[in-house]
């Protein structure tokens, strides 16, 4: 095996090396989110905090990696005691793959030797193997919902707890824990964002020189991985020894009750949900003093900790910003400091620096380190700078000469839509849209033998199977005698998430009704409740001359907000251009993931005005939709007292259903029967 990238070595990236060093001195911190985008480090740094992590004493022979001089008194391969023989090892890095189930991750019990032979026989699973560890998670935002709820409930309570049809098994589950995550992929649920301690934005710098550092020491990596390693072996050294000191004097950090009036102070200017931001930046506070040297927590610590533990915490919903107001950090500290710490001041002593908002660059040389992957390293990114020229390209995309272009309309206030679902039972990824039958979640509706190894025992049918034919299998006792034919497992039903592909009508029949706004809080609302049922969403706009994929399906709402901000309008209909392109789109969908079953929603006023045979052209596009057996969704947009009903006649051809506009929301019926109330009084 050849020798880890050093966590020296890597260029840049302060406030990611500043939050796995904080995380390594308390890992009571909570874990570090890293988000970023692609080959940006994320993984390489995690892989090299590993290695300056110091070698762990553990019981030699316990799966479960127990402290000899603190014995976990329940470990299932205890009771250890005191004199038990121990030996040491180096701190694991444990790597969760995106596609691993939950018995891979909480372990799993034999339950063919439990019901045949009575024996408890349990197989640890990775949080057994992260105790005492690291435990990284790369893309966290692709794992399933309830494992990530799994995850962090271990990481918060450091215990995992494992039952199974009346078997018991909890070990202790202590780790540091890390993720990282594309946001261009899809975002983390509020919920889950605030289960993290800190959050760190990556992005890939822009210095040529810095980039052409990190180029060279990739290469020299590559080249000779031994003699790298070697070079920076006596900084990683006086690293590693620098967390354990810190590590040592954590315990002695006094956090004044001015520093926690800031930390409470601000957490509160701020607005986040709940008191874990509080708690997360009092520890975070304290580690940064441990990691300065100092026994007393200063304001620059608050300052730092706020930086690092609010700006995911703040989000209200997946279309705001992420980030922090630092003008409003710093009069939020000024006016809750007291006469005896002036917080524009940094610490004053002569040990290591605490390390500010770019903190962590002073563990490394100062011509900065090198990334481990490919790409390289990555520093923090400009405040909008992806928004803006993805915004950019937007602008310039879809209009055709001579398309009378109007000025991009605003979107109306989102709100809470109707749930529209795909007819049938699905076998796609778990979400909480369509129905769905499903290893995991839902509710068991019936009993089937199974097809590979046993997943979940349905006990009351294996039980059933097997009664038969006890008398002659020459039962002993009560022992129940089972055969490998006699399992049954649980056949479940739950909830999938969907692909749902936007057709948004952009044309000038659309604006001149100045209905764009509308439209648009409309479609942003469908794409909040795809975010908050886990969907992939896709965007296609048509106007002018031709239809447009003005976002390839993906997990990230949030982009698919930018791009319908920034839509143009005006010009002609080509209804059919737009249904074709639907339709091409799906079916290249489909051959990249058969199982995630399409919604198509149709957002128009029925019109086609794109040629002498648009409306004909139309019709048998939405037919060949249709025999593909595509669920569709017409929004009617059509307004004023004369009404043509061409949207409800395009939703006959595609098979699906008509809504309008004004009747989307969750509550319209609601509404109208408050109005109809209203006017009768």
């Amino acid at each position: 095996m050849s020798a880890r990238y050093p966590f020296t070595a890597i260029v840049g990236m302060d406030d990611l090396r500043l939050a796995l060093l904080l995380n390594a001195v308390s890992p009571a911190v909570g874990g570090v989110l890293v988000r970023g985008e692609k080959g940006t480090a994320k993984s390489t740094a995690v892989r090299a905090l590993a290695g300056l992590l110091p070698a762990l004493r553990v019981v030699d022979g316990c799966r479960f990696a127990c402290d000899p001089a603190a014995p976990d008194a329940q470990c299932p391969d205890g009771p250890h005691a005191a004199g038990d023989p121990a030996s040491d090892r180096a701190t694991r890095l444990v790597e969760l793959p995106v596609g691993v189930s939950e018995d891979r991750i909480v372990g799993s019990l034999d339950l063919e030797r439990a019901l045949a032979e009575g024996v408890k026989a349990y197989e640890p699973g990775l949080l057994a193997a992260a105790h005492r560890g690291v435990l990284y998670i790369d893309e966290v935002n692709l794992l399933n919902d309830h494992l990530v709820d799994l995850l962090l409930d271990a990481a918060a309570m450091g215990q995992s707890y494992v039952e199974r049809e009346g078997v018991s098994v909890r070990h202790a589950a202590r780790f540091l824990l890390v993720g990282t995550m594309n946001p261009e992929e899809g975002e983390l649920r509020p919920q889950l964002l605030d289960r993290f301690g800190l959050t760190v934005e990556i992005a890939a710098t822009r210095d040529p020189e810095q980039r052409a550092e990190v180029v060279r020491r990739r290469l020299g990596y590559d080249a000779d991985p031994e003699g790298f390693a070697g070079r920076w072996a006596e900084d990683e050294r006086k690293l590693a020894e620098r967390v354990l000191a810190a590590q040592q004097l954590l315990p002695q950090v006094v956090l004044t009750d001015t520093a926690l009036r800031q930390i409470t102070a601000t957490c509160a200017a701020f607005e986040v949900d709940g008191l874990r931001a509080d708690i997360v930046m009092a520890r975070t506070a304290v580690a940064l003093a441990a990691w300065a040297g100092r026994t007393t927590v200063l304001a620059e610590d608050v300052r730092t900790a706020a930086k690092l533990a609010l700006p995911h915490r703040r989000r209200r919903n997946p279309f705001d910003a992420p980030g922090l107001d630092e003008e409003k950090l710093e009069q939020t500290l000024q006016q809750s400091a007291g006469p005896e710490e002036d917080p524009g001041e940094g610490p004053e002593d002569d040990g290591p620096p605490s390390g500010g908002g770019g903190g962590g660059g002073q563990d490394a040389p100062s011509d900065g380190g090198a990334d481990g992957g490919a790409d390289g390293a990555g520093e923090q990114p400009d405040s909008g700078a992806g928004a803006e020229t993805s915004g950019g390209e937007q602008r310039g995309s879809g209009a055709g000469p001579g398309s009378g272009e109007a000025p991009a309309a605003s979107a109306g206030e989102p709100y809470r839509t109707r749930l529209y679902q795909v007819p049938g039972t699905g076998e796609g990824t778990a979400g909480r849209r369509s129905r769905a039958r499903t290893d995991t979640g839902g509710h068991t509706i019936r009993a089937a033998r199974p097809s590979g190894a046993l997943q979940r025992l349905h006990l009351t049918a294996t039980l059933t199977a097997a009664a038969p034919h006890q008398l002659a299998r020459g039962r002993d006792g009560l022992a129940l005698r089972l055969r490998r034919d006699d399992f049954r497992q649980q056949v479940r039903e739950g909830r999938e998430s969907n692909l749902v592909l936007f057709v948004v009508d952009a044309s000038g029949s659309m604006a001149a009704r100045q209905r764009m706004s509308a439209v648009k809080g409309a479609v942003l609302s469908l794409l909040m409740d795809a975010y908050q049922r886990r969907d992939k969403v896709g965007l296609i706009t048509f106007r002018g001359a031709e239809a447009t994929l003005a976002l390839p399906p993906t997990s990230s709402v949030e982009v698919g907000a930018a791009r319908l901000e920034q839509l143009p309008t005006g010009g002609r209909t080509p209804l059919a251009a737009g249904l074709l392109r639907a339709h091409e789109t799906l079916r290249l969908e489909r051959l990249r993931d058969p199982r995630r079953r399409p919604l198509l929603v149709v957002v128009t006023d029925g019109r086609a005005t794109s040629g002498a045979t648009a409306l004909p052209d139309a019709r048998r596009a939405a037919q060949l939709l249709a025999a593909q057996g595509t669920a569709a969704i017409v929004v009617d947009c059509e307004s004023g007292p004369v009404r043509l009903g061409l949207a409800a006649e395009l939703a006959t051809h595609l098979g699906g259903t008509a809504v309008r506009l004004d009747e989307l929301a969750a509550d319209s019926v609601t509404r109208l029967v408050h109005t109809i109330q209203k006017e009768a009084a």
